[in-house]
């Protein structure tokens, strides 16, 4: 029954009513509440870092006035905990009344004004996984009516207090009523990650015709282990993941920690290089207003964010798992360039990493560079079956930009700019 009725909603989708809105042709970038704030009410004794306007407003302003805004960093978003714990009389969602005293339209429009987009969260389910209202089926057009009507331009749909069949019916009509309003409005769906994330339970066919973005993996916490598990799932499964993936729909494998207290500094750069080889949504959920220069500075590499936002817009994979615990992820960019990250899951001691491209089964142009996306430092005058040495970190990762020889001539100095390289 249940396989019938998704067959049927995918059928009335490609008739007319599906996410066609145009949105995310490249990874969406911004901050989001949740891994760093989670559901913190208490905003009597903790009013700078409870979920309140006053919060996404000191956002919103870091994000405009610190060099976020510039890089692609443009939405904000709200997570669970918002909500009142009760629907109005007439059935629609309202914003807490005390943390949210000006309300989300007011909110969405202080965001606007600083050149910023404003998301939201809903959950398809009895309640959400905080315990506020949720959207159940009879209440999916009102709620996409109202959040239109707030001019929210995201909405990340959970999965909490529902089923199987339930989301197999409720996804879809939630992203022909988003549609329906007429308001571009991005559709961030949890659905996946609730089904295990692989076929035959996950019909990555249908995500891509309903959705912008998707979970497909266990909530990242703020622990190297975390962001680790989420690279390994990825890597063990981009069979089924990289086809997936392209404008306008990507694996979402959550939120970047950088910034927070779970990983190193080798460990940041890993997992912002490793989230760029995967066309990855870049939502930061930390503290901009406190974040360090050192964490700053990856996140705004802007090698890596261009290299994130290549419009070729191709999933990057894991080519290599060697026996020395050392990975080699390639992702093929346009304009003939491509990015390859040597990564170390290794805990003892740097390890010099030697191959040539001709080695790791690589195309490349006849004669080549290759840039190191963090010190900025680049090898000149490769060819396929030339020799390279790098010497990774443990848990850190060496990221190469590569392109050919005559595309890109920068001297040393400018070179380091563009990495975003950090002099210490």
């Amino acid at each position: 029954m249940e396989l019938l009725l998704v067959s049927l909603v995918l059928l009335l989708v490609r008739c007319g009513q599906s996410l066609d809105n145009g949105l995310m042709r490249t990874p969406p970038m911004g901050w989001l509440a949740w891994e760093r704030f989670r559901c913190n009410i208490d905003c009597d004794n903790d009013p700078e870092n409870c979920i309140s306007e006053r919060l996404f407003m000191d956002m919103a302003d870091r994000l405009a006035e610190d060099g976020w805004k510039e890089l692609g960093y443009q939405y904000v978003n709200i997570d669970d905990c918002w909500a009142a714990k009760k629907r109005d009389s007439l059935g629609r969602l309202v914003a807490d009344p005390q943390r949210f005293p000006s309300g989300i339209k007011a909110l969405a429009q202080y965001v606007h004004l600083r050149g910023l987009k404003l998301g939201i969260y809903g959950d398809l389910g009895t309640k959400t996984c905080g315990g506020y209202p949720g959207t159940t089926l009879d209440l999916v057009e009102l709620d996409a009516h109202t959040f239109a009507s707030w001019d929210v331009d995201m909405l990340k749909l959970d999965g909490c207090y529902s089923n199987s069949s339930y989301k197999a019916e409720g996804y879809p009509l939630m992203s022909m009523a988003l549609n329906i309003t007429g308001r571009p409005i991005a559709f961030s769906c949890s659905w996946p990650a609730y089904e295990g994330g692989l076929p035959p339970r996950v019909n990555y066919t249908l995500l891509g015709e309903i959705c912008n973005l998707w979970r497909n993996y266990d909530d990242i916490q703020d622990s190297w282990d975390s962001v680790r598990n989420i690279i390994n799932w990825y890597g063990n499964h981009q069979q089924v993941l990289q086809p997936a993936a392209g404008p306008g729909r990507w694996n979402d494998p959550d939120m970047l920690i950088i910034g927070n207290f779970g990983l190193s500094y080798e460990q940041s750069k890993s997992q912002m290089a490793l989230w760029a080889i995967l066309a990855a949504p870049l939502f930061m959920s930390n503290d901009l207003r406190t974040i360090s220069k050192k964490d700053s500075y990856i996140l705004q590499n802007k090698l890596l964010i261009m290299i994130n936002q290549d419009p070729l817009g191709l999933q990057g994979h894991r080519l290599l798992k060697g026996k020395d615990n050392i990975e080699v992820w390639m992702r093929e960019l346009s304009s003939e360039t491509m990015a390859l990250a040597v990564f170390s899951q290794r805990t003892d001691m740097p390890y010099h990493y030697s191959t040539s491209f001709s080695q790791l089964n690589i195309t490349t142009p006849e004669v080549f560079s290759a840039m190191d996306v963090y010190s900025g430092e680049a090898l000149h005058n490769l060819e396929v079956d030339t020799k390279f040495t790098v010497t990774i970190n443990p848990s850190g990762v060496v990221m190469l930009y590569v392109y050919p020889e005559k595309r890109l001539e920068l001297n040393a100095r400018n070179r380091r700019h563009e990495a975003g390289q950090l002099l210490l």
